[in-house]
């Protein structure tokens, strides 16, 4: 590290600024280690003293600097996974200890920018930083919560309508591949209330990254948005780390007082990649090859979001689908944790139905303290028709049923186009809550009570 430039005798005093933070940055004990075996994904090590989740540095012979992350400890070695790619990397290499790495700067130049996981910005200058802020600080305790008591409009009639969300929720969007998940969470950063978007892109693909971020997100949503980035071809323990850098971006906004809406998409990448490094440091694989790491680490993860004293966290949180079973370990793992879940239908996307939010199938857990009676109402109405439909569609589609015996069904047949009709929405197309709360009732006005 160089040292600051020498100062003039007859600078101000405030010239000293930089010898100062160049003294605090720098630790005076090191602790090194060398590299004794590399084997797949797992760097094992001689030293250094360093505890799990810290970062070291690993100072190859050919001069590259790989930054790797203890993740375990065998025969009194250090295992570490690389945060890069491993190209280079030798016998003897040196390996420092980084303890004081576990941060990510913050401020709010943030704000329409787009970072990696380590949080460097991948779109521009670099960005100054107001503070640095831990990224596996533990969550807030149970006492230190608000009680979530006011909605947060999303733009989107059928959330907003049938499935209220409130500021400091945390919802799961369930749903295979190609059903409208990314759609979704852009229209909803784009339309939401939300004071700040947070969105983490966890093993994405690399090509639909700018087609997200220009397609989906726009010019008006990157505008209070926050991306962090971490694609598919990354190394597992990037992934991991970028999710958290987004939770301690999303907490730095909360405790300036904001309402943060983030996104994470998706978790299940996000336990694939935990899986990685579970199996690469010997664990057991348990439940469909997952570790138990995993299921550790998904508490973690949703339970930083919530409703605090200074400001919230409203969490949405995309589950990958894998075959379309909804009962595969990760899924019933995020759903036991949330406090509700959207289910996306690959019928109802195939047929051009956007959002394919399956309304009978989805649930927000905290819909009794934010609709009004009026709200509530209209939806049990709406929900009850729906149902109808649904036990009698067959019969309905071969034409079997006889109009007049069920009255019920008939009122639900007539009115069927309707509320297709308003559970369908362009994603241009946002819908403020006055609007949505009065069509859900002009819609509900024509079912039997």
């Amino acid at each position: 590290m160089a040292l600051p430039t020498v100062l003039n005798h007859a600078e101000p005093r405030a010239s000293l600024a930089p010898f100062r933070d160049f003294v605090n940055s720098f630790d005076p004990v090191v602790s090194c280690g060398t590299v004794t075996e590399l084997i797949g994904l797992l760097i094992e090590s001689s030293g250094p003293s360093a505890a799990i989740g810290d970062f070291c540095t690993i100072h190859t012979q050919g001069g590259r600097v790989i930054r790797a992350q203890v993740v375990g400890f065998r025969n009194g070695n250090v295992l570490s996974m690389p945060l890069e790619e491993a190209d280079g990397l030798s016998l003897g290499d040196a390996v420092i200890a980084r303890p004081g790495a576990a941060t990510v700067p913050v401020g709010p130049g943030l704000l329409g920018r787009v970072i990696d996981g380590f949080g460097v910005p991948m779109d521009g200058p670099p960005i100054e930083a107001a503070e640095f802020c831990p990224l596996y600080r533990p969550p807030e305790g149970p006492l230190q919560r608000a009680h979530i008591e006011q909605p947060l409009v999303t733009g989107i009639r059928a959330i907003d309508g049938l499935l209220p969300c409130g500021k400091g929720q945390r919802i799961g969007i369930f749903g295979g591949s190609g059903v409208g998940k990314s759609t979704l969470i852009g229209a909803m950063a784009r339309q939401s209330e939300a004071d700040v978007s947070v969105i983490a892109l966890i093993g994405e693909r690399n090509r639909e990254v700018r087609g997200f971020i220009e397609h989906e997100l726009g010019a008006e949503g990157m505008k209070k948005s926050v991306v962090v980035v971490a694609t598919s071809d990354r190394p597992a323990a990037l992934r991991v780390r970028a999710c958290f850098v987004a939770l301690a971006i999303a907490e730095y906004f909360r405790d300036q007082g904001k309402n943060v809406l983030l996104v994470m998409d998706s978790v299940t990448r996000l336990a694939m990649a935990q899986r990685e490094i579970g199996l690469a440091a010997g664990e057991p694989p348990s439940q469909k090859g997952y570790t138990p790491s995993v299921f550790q680490l998904l508490p973690k993860v949703c339970e930083r979001a919530g409703n605090f004293n200074k400001g919230s966290i409203t969490g949405f949180f995309t589950v990958l689908v894998e075959g379309d079973d909804f009962n595969e370990p990760i899924c019933d793992a995020v759903r036991a944790i949330l406090d509700g879940h959207i289910i996306l239908s690959r019928e109802l996307g195939a047929a051009g139905h956007f959002p394919a939010i399956q309304i009978l199938d989805s649930v927000s857990r905290l819909q009794s303290k934010l609709a009004t009676p009026a709200q509530k109402e209209h939806s049990r109405k709406i929900r009850e028709a729906l149902a109808a439909y649904r036990q009698a569609q067959d019969l309905i589609q071969l034409g079997a049923y006889a109009s007049g015996s069920n009255p019920r069904l008939d009122a639900s047949i007539r009115a069927r186009e309707d509320m297709m009709r308003f559970l369908r929405q362009d994603s241009n197309e946002p819908s403020n809550l006055a609007h949505t709360l009065d069509a859900l009732g002009k819609v509900a006005a024509t079912l039997p009570a």
